[in-house]
Order: structure tokens, then sequence, then C-alpha cells
């Protein structure tokens, strides 16, 4: 297939805002071919492209805006993993649907990941023993095994790098904590190993071993389950209403509304405000080091995963607050140079995670008093199950259909838990902060970001550029004025 292409800019020495320096290149290039038309963007810093390694050499398909209003049974907003999936399951269930984007399909937080696919979500079975008893952890156990199971059906016809793999969460000094998750776990009666650390170049306490989970290309996946969907790209929904949402291309009505778009944007039903921060984190991806043959996260905060990718190692960590104070990349490459110094940095990237008050996503009603209005937030960093997840639960409420894992993750669960009154105290504090610039969301006080070169927000995780330009949600504009 014949392909033209055009530089549409090229900049030297610019500031971005992931992990941007001044010291690089900016380049835009417009491709186009008969069918189809995209644009690629990069940050390039010697051998660096300041992306993430799954937008290398990918072309996901294009889709046209809205043009003027519309009338569907289910309106999707927000055109992430979560989105897709729950439009493709829309789709082959046979139901009206229409998906709109506000950029492009998998623009934002799907493309940052580091795209394990298991129902082992750190260590947070005794947690759930501990706050709920030992059939809720079973039944969250059960639900995330059978997103599992349709993501790997679904990738025996999709070729994105699937691969089996064994999931692993490590301590390196506190045994005592995988203890108290083994022993939930039996009592759960969820299957398990606890195991020694043989192929880490470091010394641990062990781990807990989740075996038969998996790994993926998250892009090459996306790319292909949107290809024949019903999707509206460069679609903002402005505002909405009682089944309606007002566009910048038109007003679009539809039986059902479902937010998926990572932070939920309607802040006046479901007190997500309250109910979630975000969590910040980085990643690099190494060459010529070794394969490690599963997937590993440090139990502790901030600690690292670990995961292979073809040639790469994925490295990440440095999780910490949004709008908090971290040393972005700086952890990271110190622990590449002492654990693989033979291994040589080619991408590199960060990733944002909404976190909820019990670490389990909220899926379904986006409140009690919106019967029509669903919404699936809060993948506390696992987003690959718990986007499959998503989408199986909404697609049966939607068709009246009962879903056994639906009571779990319902947004109008008790907010009554230790986190809510952290959230509430970190949101006043910021409110009442005397400095600017502010955010557009709920007026916090936006903190500077020098490792990335951006405004976060520390209340509810928004973020935007040195000149003001919106990087990540809840905000829905830029910020007025320059900051």
């Amino acid at each position: 297939m014949a392909l033209k292409y055009s530089v549409v800019n090229v900049r030297r020495n610019v500031s971005f805002s992931d992990p941007r320096t001044t010291n690089g290149f900016y380049l835009k290039l417009h491709i186009s071919s008969i069918n189809k038309s995209f644009l690629i963007e990069h940050v390039i810093l010697g051998d660096n492209m300041l992306n993430s390694i799954w937008t290398n050499n990918v072309t996901l398909p294009s889709f046209p805006a809205l043009q003027g209003n519309a009338k569907t049974d289910v309106l999707i907003i927000g055109a992430g993993l979560a989105g897709l999936l729950t439009a493709y399951c829309l789709e082959q269930s046979g139901v009206d649907y229409l998906l709109i984007e506000a950029d492009t399909i998998c623009r934002g937080i799907s493309r940052n990941t580091t795209a394990k696919i298991t129902s082992q979500h750190g260590l947070i079975y005794h947690k759930l023993v501990r706050s709920f008893d030992a059939d809720y952890a079973r039944m969250y156990w059960q639900a995330h095994e059978s997103a599992l199971a349709q993501l790997r059906q679904l990738c025996d016809s999709i070729p994105c790098d699937f691969e089996a793999k064994d999931s692993y969460i490590y301590s390196i000094d506190q045994p005592q904590q995988l203890e108290q998750e083994a022993a939930a776990l039996s009592r759960a009666n969820i299957p398990f190993d606890h195991v020694q650390t043989p192929t880490l170049p470091f010394a641990t306490a062990g781990a807990i071993k989740f075996s038969h989970q998996a790994q993926f290309h998250p892009l090459k996946f996306a790319a292909k389950i949107a290809e024949n969907l019903n999707i509206r790209e460069h679609t903002t929904a402005r505002e909405i209403g009682k089944n309606c949402v007002l566009t910048n291309h038109g007003r679009i009505s539809a039986k059902h509304i479902i937010v998926t778009t990572h932070f939920p944007i309607l802040n006046k039903h479901g007190s997500y405000f309250l109910k979630m921060y975000q969590d910040r984190s980085y990643v690099l991806a190494l060459e010529h080091a070794p394969d490690l043959d599963g997937m590993y996260l440090d139990a502790a905060q901030g600690g690292l995963s670990l995961r292979n990718y073809g040639s790469f190692l994925l490295l990440g960590g440095g999780s910490h607050h949004t709008g908090k104070p971290s040393d972005g990349w700086k952890s990271l490459e110190s622990a590449a140079q002492i654990y693989y110094p033979n291994a040589k940095k080619r991408f590199c990237w960060a990733a944002q995670d909404c976190m909820t008050l019990d670490r389990a996503a909220y899926i379904g009603q986006y409140s009690k008093n919106t019967p029509h209005l669903y919404v699936a937030t809060g993948f506390n960093k696992w987003g690959m199950t718990s986007s499959m997840l998503a989408a199986m639960i909404l697609c049966d409420m939607i068709q009246g259909k009962e879903n056994p894992y639906s009571p779990i993750f319902s947004p109008s669960r008790t907010i009554l838990r230790p986190r809510l009154l952290s959230n509430g105290l970190e949101a006043v504090k910021n409110l009442l902060a005397f400095s600017t610039p502010r955010c557009p969301h709920l007026g916090c006080a936006l903190k500077w970001n020098p490792h990335e070169h951006s405004w976060d927000c520390p209340c509810h995780g928004s973020r935007f550029t040195k000149d003001g330009t919106l990087l990540d949600n809840p905000a829905t504009r830029n910020l007025r004025g320059k900051p």
C-alpha cells in the first residue's frame, strides 16, 4: 500500500510534559494512504522515544467526528480500552450504541500501561477478607479470572503478542506480609504458591505466585477490537443531561449513557471527587536485560514492577500521589544502573491510575439517583482485566441481565473507609491554599512537577502542560490565562 507523508512540524530545544527536558526534537508527521490518515507525534532524545513502547510501530484506526445531532440506545463517552471493550460487547450482543472520544482512541491512559492481565492485584486479598469476608474475596478473584479468560479467548484470534505468564508479588524484607496474604488466599480457596524469586537480580523474602496469568500488547489489541465499531473521534462531551449529551458537534439522545473517561467528568452525582484520588508512576523500557519469565511487582508502595516484552524489560516504579513531590524516573534509572548495568534505556513514559477507597473498581450505575447513567472507573493500576470486567458487567446491565459480580463493584457501596478522610483533607488543604494557578475542575491549587514540566492537581489528578493545555482529566478544559 502506497503511503504519502509530510513533515508538519519539527522543533528543537522545546519543553514538553512527559519526561520533558529541553534538549530534544519534536517531530510531527502527517501520513496518508488511500483510506486512512493519521498523525505520528514523537519527542526524540537520542535513542529515547518519549512515548510508551506500545505506541512504537502501531497504527490505530481513525474515525470521523460527529456530524450534527444523533440518536442511539447506548452512548459511551471515552474510547480508552474500557470504552472500546464495552462497545465491542454491545456490538456482539446486537445492541445499538455510539462511542464518542474527545481526542482519538486510546490516546490517554490506555497507551501508558504495563499491560499485565492478572487477578493478582498486589497483596489485596487479606485486605478484602478483613474488610468484607472470604466469600467476597473469592468473588473478586473469580470476577477478574473471568475477565482474564475472556481476554484470552479474544486474543486467540488477534495478533497482539499475548503470552501466558505467571504473576508474582514479592517482598524485599516483609515475609509476614506474604504469610498474611497466603493465609487469606487459603481461607478464600484461591489457588496460589508461596515461592522464591531466583530470576530477580536482588534478594527477596519470597513471593506469592498466581499461575496462568498473561500479558499482551494493548494497542495492537485495541486496534483490532476497534476496527468495525461505531466510533466518533474529536467529539467532546460538554454537558451530560438526562438521556442526552451535548457535544462540540451536536446533541446525542440516548436511552443509556456510560462514562468511561478514566476519572468521571460529571461532578454532581456519585461523589467521585471524594471517593478517588490519582496515583502517578513511571516506566523504563530497557534493552539488553535478561528475560525474567514472569511478571513481578513489589508489595511495597513505590517498589519495582518488572516484566518483559520481546527483547525489552519494562521496569516500573516510583508510585506517588499525583501532585505530590517525586523523583520521576531517577529512582528507576538508579535501579537499572545497579541491577542491569549493561542495559540500555530505549523508551520511558509515565502512567496515571485512579485509586478507590477500598481498592475495588467502581462499575455500574453512576449513582443511586441516575438509573440510566453508568460508569467504569477506579481500576487501581489493574486496567486490563478491569476494563474487560467492566465491559462484561455493563453489557449485562444494559440488557437487563443479572451479573453475579456487579454487587461487588457497585459505585454506591459504602464510602466509610479510612481513605475518605485523607482524600477530604487533601482537597480542603489545596482549596484553601493561596497560590495559582488553580485547577478548573474544582478549584484546587496546582503544583509544579519539575520532572515532567507540568502543572498537577493533588486533589483529583488533573494535569496541564507548562502553558496550560489539558493533559489528564477530570478537568475538561485548559487553564485560563498563562500559568
